[in-house]
């Protein structure tokens, strides 16, 4: 009799934590999901979708973009720039919103890339105010078709890589030329948990236009 109640209490147990991981689970997952939806992200136009990759016309964004380290997760300083430009360490001390993704530009030799936060819309369209700091400046990303491959986890230069050549096949398969450079997109806060991260590899297309110019 006692063995029995212990082994019933042990289930109960059990389906108790099993249901709070649950909730917490679904909980972290709208939380994720709706820090998202609360800012304004980069416009562009989908051309094609193949499961989790895309082909995407992007317009013209302006950018406020620094110096980083992919590996570094933006511990070297990089994010903490950006974000103070955006809170008001500009010329015109003027608060900018926050925006989705954080743009980062790969050098194909080490892995340093260019950090950039999009200015919002209206914002682009008036002029953004410039940086104070000498490690921040605001650069045009220029607008063209891309593939893009979206992935959950931790964005590192090994994980990006990989994901790349994914794409990389997917685009010769189908016949599509890009550029050697590639781009990173990251779309959540740092301590957002890896399984419930969005990010993105992009690679710029050849356009027929562009390889005979």
């Amino acid at each position: 009799r006692r063995d029995f109640l212990r082994v019933d209490w042990m289930k109960r147990r059990m389906v108790y934590v099993l249901g709070f991981v649950g909730f917490l689970v679904v909980l972290t997952t709208a939380w994720a999901m709706t820090s998202r939806v609360g800012y304004e992200s980069a416009d562009y136009q989908l051309i094609e979708s193949d499961g989790n990759i895309e082909i995407r016309k992007y317009p013209v964004l302006v950018l406020a973009a620094t110096t980083s380290d992919l590996d570094s997760q933006g511990r070297d300083g990089s994010f903490m720039r950006l974000f103070r430009y955006i809170s008001g360490d500009n010329q015109a001390k003027q608060k900018i919103a926050m925006t989705t993704p954080v743009f980062m530009e790969s050098d194909q030799k080490t892995t340093a890339v260019s950090m950039g936060f999009v200015m919002p819309g209206e914002l682009a369209a008036q002029g953004a105010p410039e940086p104070k700091s000498d490690g921040v400046e605001i650069r045009e990303r220029p607008a063209g078709r891309f593939a893009v491959i979206r992935f959950a986890g931790q964005l590192d230069s090994q994980v990006a890589r990989k994901q790349e050549a994914k794409l990389r096949e997917w685009m010769e398969q189908r016949g599509l030329e890009g550029v050697l450079e590639s781009e990173y997109a990251g779309y959540d806060p740092p301590f957002t948990p890896g399984p419930l991260r969005r990010n993105e590899v992009l690679i710029r297309l050849v356009d027929e236009k562009d390889s005979t110019e």
